[in-house]
């Protein structure tokens, strides 16, 4: 059982780097997804190799952390491919949240609150935690589930709303009733593998092929405004801008803002102060967003998303 969980944790770590390569418009809530499910299965492979109580709190704690997060992560990733707009507090009010849950799971060893007793169990060739729920457990699962009803009723909303098309909103409804479904059976059965870790990974790859259908949705739509001669905004333009760059390439986020400031016919002494930067820097990066893009400067940057391209294609 051991080897499963180094498979699993091996694989997570493989798309995380993969997500971090390959993506070239990243959503951070999406990539803080990725990273919750490493740090998991991490935190599973570790407490699977335990030989000492001590050693599996730690991994069990380690698990726990991105346990934790995940949820508010998914959550967020989903109400950003709906399109559900929210307010900065939101994220920051669920982290602290999420911290304070996490502080009580770190009681355990310390005091009876989370777990009332531990003990270092193996089965299947891999240690496991034997756990009596302390009184503070059910603060968990009720966080669980709120997260759970929170992420129904935002697909819900946009199902009702059609503010996608049905196959996205099905794939991300799975999503959430798989992970419920697996998360109840491990509830319900005394089982030896956690089966999370497996449904995190597929989950991991529904949200992505989501937000990669989404992202060709929104190219292709700006492509037919532009083609039909409408204005459209720098992030727009910006959308368009990095589908040309290289697999594995992508723009910082200084070359981002000075790539908005260029799209916006900005001059170099303009950016510079507006970025409160020197002129020469912004010479600098603008060179390597032209580099980045294969183009020899502002002209054919504004071609690239003129109508005239855009038809061409």
């Amino acid at each position: 059982m051991s080897i499963v969980y180094g498979v699993t944790m091996a694989i997570s770590v493989m798309m995380l780097i993969g997500y971090i390569s390959l993506i070239r418009k990243k959503d951070k809530w999406l990539f803080a997804v990725f990273i919750a499910v490493t740090v998991v299965n991490i935190g599973y492979f570790m407490l699977s190799l335990s030989k000492s109580v001590e050693f599996a709190l730690i991994s069990n704690k380690i698990a726990y952390f991105g346990q934790v997060f995940l949820p508010m992560f998914m959550l967020l990733t989903i109400f950003n491919l709906c399109g559900i707009k929210y307010n900065n507090v939101l994220p920051i009010s669920l982290g602290i949240i999420g911290v304070l849950i996490f502080a009580l799971v770190c009681t355990t060893g310390y005091l009876p609150w989370y777990y009332k007793e531990v003990s270092l169990g193996y089965a299947d060739g891999a240690s496991k935690l034997i756990k009596v729920y302390g009184p503070a457990h059910i603060t968990y699962l009720i966080y669980l589930v709120l997260y759970f009803v929170t992420m129904i009723g935002a697909i819900v909303y946009v199902a009702v709303k059609k503010k996608l098309i049905p196959k996205q909103t099905i794939l991300m409804a799975s999503v959430v009733f798989g992970n419920i479904a697996v998360w109840f059976m491990e509830q319900m059965l005394d089982i030896n593998f956690e089966f999370l870790s497996v449904s995190y990974l597929l989950s991991e790859l529904v949200l992505l092929g989501v937000y990669w259908m989404v992202q060709d949705l929104e190219k292709t739509f700006i492509h037919k405004r532009i083609a039909m001669g409408e204005n459209v905004t720098s992030d727009e333009k910006i959308t368009i801008l990095l589908t040309r760059l290289p697999r594995g390439e992508s723009l910082t986020q200084r070359e981002k803002e000075i790539l908005v400031a260029l799209l916006e016919n900005k001059k170099r002494r303009e950016i510079a102060e507006q970025l409160n930067i020197s002129e020469n820097t912004v010479k600098t990066h603008t060179a390597h967003i032209y580099d980045k893009l294969s183009i020899s400067g502002k002209e054919e940057l504004n071609a690239l998303t003129s109508s005239n391209s855009v038809k061409q294609e």
